[in-house]
């Protein structure tokens, strides 16, 4: 068996344009286009903003999910990023881990934002979902998930911890110092990707993206309110060696997630 190789990460920390879907593709999909990485993280509901208007903006998984393909195949890289979707059973915060070759992977919000009205907009997932890319274990998870460590605990089968976000400024302190306590509790690196500027309802973003390490030392982190890429390479090896040195996992109490 080949050893894992190091993973080349790509978190776009951008502006979105409030409920219009093509002139979110199209804004994305250049960005895109100028990155060399294995994987491209999106923002939380990156093709209209943190809109609790679903039944206005939600799309046919046709739609983003072809998107998605798309960029993937040209790209050369796995695209992770959620979108409100319409499904059978109603609209759901769904976010999408497409692979060059056109494998799709979903996770569904579980975690609704009830102080936006979140619940009331969307249904709730019901799964947790840990994805397989080149021989890395990923754990998806969406914004307010973040807050909720008996979800995200490591049960030895995820290597990364993928959080897409539309995090407000007014409470950046907690977004950073969770991203850091999920990577140091869990034994794993963490991807939070957010965005910046403001949505159609005056809401601040700050970005404050954050790529951890396993120790919840920042890897990469780009200033606050700056759009922009932060990029980094995570070592599979690294991380086996420290938990091999520090093996805190074996003394991790047995619950599980309801």
């Amino acid at each position: 068996m080949s050893a894992v190789k190091p993973l080349r990460v790509a978190l776009l920390q951008t502006e979105l344009v409030w409920q219009d879907a093509p002139a979110n593709r199209q804004q994305l999909a250049l960005q895109i286009a100028q990155l060399d990485a294995d994987l491209i993280v999106l923002p939380e509901m990156f093709s209209s903003g943190f809109s609790m208007q679903s039944q206005d903006i939600a799309e046919p998984e046709a739609d983003s999910l072809g998107w998605l393909k798309q960029q993937a195949a040209q790209s050369g890289a796995a695209l992770c990023g959620s979108v409100a979707t319409r499904t059978p059973r109603g609209c759901v915060n769904r976010c999408y881990f497409v692979t060059p070759d056109g494998n799709v992977s979903v996770y569904d919000k579980k975690h609704l934002f009830r102080m936006a009205g979140e619940h009331q907009a969307y249904v709730a997932g019901e799964q947790r979902v840990v994805v397989q890319y080149r021989g890395w274990r990923l754990l998806l998870q969406v914004c307010y998930d973040l807050r909720f460590p008996v979800f995200s605990r490591n049960r030895n089968d995820y290597d990364i911890a993928l959080y897409v976000a539309n995090w407000p400024a007014a409470r950046a302190h907690a977004w950073r110092t969770l991203l850091q306590a999920r990577a140091i509790e869990n034994l794993a690196f963490v991807l939070g990707c957010n965005r910046v500027g403001s949505d159609g309802n005056g809401v601040a973003y700050s970005g404050d993206s954050l790529i951890v390490d396993y120790c919840g030392q920042p890897v990469a982190e780009l200033a606050p309110q700056q759009a922009g890429v932060l990029c980094a390479t995570l070592d599979y090896a690294q991380l086996v060696q420290y938990r091999q040195q520090f093996p805190a996992h074996l003394d991790a109490d047995p619950f599980q997630p309801g």
